[in-house]
């Protein structure tokens, strides 16, 4: 009889894992404690509006396409995807604004609009950074086991390319002048829940992968390719359980042999965590099993921002707002800082809004569309009681929306409403402090230091996702299950070079 594996959690990891794994000839069943796949990157659905619950940028296809096709399938034929042109609109509360498209000549007058001086610099700072990735990309597709794995040569070759003793902020000053340059280039350290003065300089990479390979938007949403990911892994044999909550890990000996939810216990000989790291490990694994993770050392890592959401279902659409706005704070210093180390609401809270329905009306029914608000806010903090905060925060959200991105009347043309506090990503979407982009990626919690992928504190236990190496954001937790897989598949003994069948590195046009 095939070996059984149990993964928890259908969030993007999950699946991509199951997808392999079941490729491999393993029996599969995932448990999820929602009623759809996705978890964090699942969809909300009520009166005719579509909204992602998480995330909304789907960036380098090509992690995700390495996976299809190591199960025989093509991603490009099965996933309608638009390439987004303009990526994104930058409007800076410090005056100015940036339309950032793929194409290179346009972009470098989009940033001349800014600082004459710095535009011509943009060709270089792509053409080092497509070296950086290239460079460091082995090692965002390999395990990383031990202490030896830190002090390879390869991995010391590196170290002046990379610049770990430089922030992002001060590595991206060696291109450009012009502060709100950099952050154009910068703000995406907010993919990793982190500060750019504070984000590792290796993340120079997340910018360039925007403009080298694309930003995407799949028809339906991020949360409909997790559909499509669960459809193709129920159609290589995977078991897939929605309502279906883990209580708790089971032990044979020391060794993890099955999980355990309301409905009975289901066993494997291999057990897959996609649960938000920090929450499972606190919930489900008891304290006395976990050396160096446990509860108490789990409370002092460092963890990422938290976010505000507001999902709104509108009366009509406001058609001069791009796919993707993002408002920077007139004083986005302060206001990072009162995110990450003041741990108090912003008067002046920078803002990410997606309106969807520009590209994709189908989001909405006729005569209305989708707004999805997004506030950099802290994680639970004792200092931000959101039972009494929310309200109030809401109507500053508001404020901005209408002040600095031009929705007017936003309050009267709202017709669906639900929304997400830090509070809420703790308590309804078990998400440890509500910290939605997981343990910080600073030195300290990256590579090695980060939860391993094959997890030996709890032998017989793996994870994927955002908590473990290489880190948070769709096309690296993609990686985690690649990586992953491997490991479990080597285990047990089984073949996994199908695993590592290339990707096309040809960007393609996705079209819907």
């Amino acid at each position: 009889m095939a070996e059984s594996v149990v993964i928890v959690g259908a969030g993007p990891g999950g699946l991509a894992a199951a997808m392999i794994l079941a490729r491999a000839g393993l029996r599969v069943t995932v448990l999820e404690r929602l009623d759809r796949p996705g978890g964090r990157t699942s969809s909300i659905e009520a009166e005719g509006f579509r909204f992602d619950l998480g995330p909304t940028f789907f960036l380098f296809p090509l992690s995700l396409e390495r996976v299809f096709r190591a199960c025989g399938r093509d991603l490009r034929s099965e996933v309608p995807m638009v390439r987004l042109d303009p990526q994104y609109h930058l409007i800076f509360g410090s005056g100015g604004e940036l339309k950032a498209t793929p194409n290179v000549d346009r972009m470098i007058r989009e940033v001349e609009k800014l600082s004459v001086s710095d535009a011509g610099r943009f060709r270089q700072f792509l053409a080092d950074n497509r070296r950086k990735l290239a460079c460091f990309q082995p090692a965002l597709e390999s395990p990383f086991l031990g202490w030896s794995s830190m002090f390879s040569w390869d991995l010391i070759k590196l170290l002046p390319l990379l610049r770990p003793w430089k922030s992002l902020n001060s590595e991206l000053a060696s291109y450009f002048r012009d502060p709100r340059v950099r952050l154009a280039f910068s703000f995406q350290s907010k993919y990793l829940g982190m500060s750019p003065f504070q984000c590792p300089s290796l993340f120079s990479i997340l910018s360039f992968l925007e403009y080298e390979h694309g930003v995407y938007h799949p028809i339906g949403g991020c949360s409909a390719v997790m559909e499509h990911m669960a459809r193709v892994a129920e159609d290589l044999g995977v078991e897939i359980r929605y309502g279906e909550e883990v209580e708790e890990v089971l032990f044979r000996g020391r060794r993890a042999s099955g999980v355990r939810t309301a409905s009975g216990v289901f066993s494997g000989d291999a057990i897959v965590i996609n649960a938000d790291f920090a929450q499972a490990m606190t919930r489900l694994v008891p304290n006395s099993r976990r050396r160096t993770w446990t509860d108490k050392a789990i409370a002092k890592k460092r963890y990422s921002c938290s976010t505000f959401m507001l999902y709104l279902g509108i009366e009509g659409q406001y058609e001069h707002l791009s796919h993707h706005s993002i408002y920077m704070a007139a004083d986005y210093e302060r206001n990072l800082r009162e995110i990450e180390s003041d741990h108090v609401l912003s008067a002046d809270p920078s803002l990410y809004v997606q309106n969807a329905c520009v590209t994709d009306p189908g989001l909405a029914p006729d005569g209305g569309s989708t707004l999805y608000v997004l506030a950099p806010v802290s994680h639970v903090h004792s200092n931000i009681d959101w039972n009494r905060e929310a309200p109030a925060f809401r109507r500053v959200v508001l404020q901005q929306l209408q002040k600095r991105l031009g929705c007017s009347d936003i309050e009267k043309r709202i017709r669906f409403e639900k929304m997400v506090t830090p509070a809420d990503w703790e308590s309804k979407y078990h998400v440890y402090r509500g910290a939605t982009f997981n343990l910080a990626h600073n030195l300290g919690q990256m590579l090695h230091f980060r939860p391993r992928n094959r997890f030996d504190e709890v032998p017989g236990t793996y994870l994927v996702g955002g908590g473990t190496h290489p880190g948070s954001g769709l096309p690296v937790i993609f990686e985690s299950a690649r990586i992953t897989s491997r490991l479990l598949l080597g285990d047990l003994g089984k073949d996994h070079s199908f695993v590592d069948v290339p990707g096309s590195l040809e960007v393609p046009e996705y079209v819907g």
